[in-house]
């Protein structure tokens, strides 16, 4: 087999949520317990296997392993692997490369500057809203005060595929004082689908930047994730659906990870559609190394 670790969200080489995704002959033959042994072994947030090279119903067979568990969808290694798969198996300038993965069809799309990938997007699923809090609940989980919660907006779970609980903060300073009580958010999320926490706010680091988004789910193994595709398109969902820019759709570029020293950046696009909030999720891909498995 052979692997590939990828910069995913980068804003230069390394930065962004880092990805390991695994190809060749030997993946198919894997079991579950072997790819999630992998997964513990290499200890990135993610690891992606490419099943099979051949395409089936259009698409690439792909799993998602963190190192507790399978994942049906993640925005990260969605478009880190689309990336390999485009690099190193399809080596062609395509347009469109489709996942297969336990949520569904996940479609992707490159954007090109020359020869080069610039961007790559990934529709998500239609964002579902499910459960609401009350600040005074997600408050303490945090170490906030009630007041350090935009009150104009809801707290809620958010899912295109993976539920996350959304948390508008008024500023930068409460985004960075946060440090998650582990006892509190193990009791919140024993009693929840979403088994992690986005926060965001408007102020950010650099001015040509939207939004700065944290995001923290122990329960999954990530304490903190430096960017979070998915979580960020369930965002992208919530700022649409509660018109946090006003009515209309939204192309937003979002700041994670500088609190942990490893920056990232994330395009955000959505709208209302016939068939519900449309949202889509962009970033950069790099490969700072490859190497074979044995």
């Amino acid at each position: 087999m052979n692997f590939y670790i990828v910069d995913v969200f980068a804003v230069g080489k390394y930065t962004g949520n880092q990805l390991a995704v695994f190809t060749g002959d030997g993946v198919g033959q894997l079991s579950d317990t072997d790819m999630q042994r992998i997964a513990k072994e290499m200890n990135y947030s993610e690891t992606t296997f490419i099943t099979s090279t051949e395409m089936r119903d259009g698409g690439y067979d792909v799993r998602i392993f963190t190192p507790e568990q399978e994942l049906p969808f993640a925005g990260h290694p969605t478009l880190g692997t689309a990336y390999v798969l485009q690099q190193e198996i399809i080596q062609k300038l395509v347009e469109r490369i489709i996942l297969n993965l336990k949520i569904g069809q996940i479609p992707v799309t490159l954007d090109y500057s020359g020869e080069s990938v610039e961007w790559l997007w990934m529709r998500q699923k239609t964002p579902t809203f499910g459960q609401g809090f009350s600040a005074d609940k997600i408050a303490p989980v945090l170490n906030l005060e009630v007041e350090e919660i935009d009150s104009r907006f809801p707290i809620e779970e958010v899912s295109t595929g993976v539920p996350f609980i959304i948390v508008p903060l008024n500023n930068l300073a409460s985004v960075k004082k946060i440090k998650v009580n582990k006892d509190k958010y193990f009791e919140l999320v024993s009693n929840t689908q979403a088994k992690a926490i986005l926060v965001f706010c408007p102020e950010t680091y650099y001015p040509e930047n939207n939004l700065n988004v944290r995001m923290f789910a122990d329960a999954m193994g990530v304490p903190e994730d430096p960017a979070t595709g998915s979580a960020n398109g369930c965002l992208a969902g919530y700022l649409v659906e509660y018109a946090y820019f006003g009515s209309g759709p939204i192309d937003l570029r979002v700041e994670q990870g500088y609190e942990i020293g490893r920056p990232s950046l994330l395009l955000l696009k959505a709208q209302k559609g016939q068939a519900g909030i449309e949202v889509n999720v962009g970033g950069k891909s790099i490969i700072i190394a490859k190497g074979e498995f044995v």
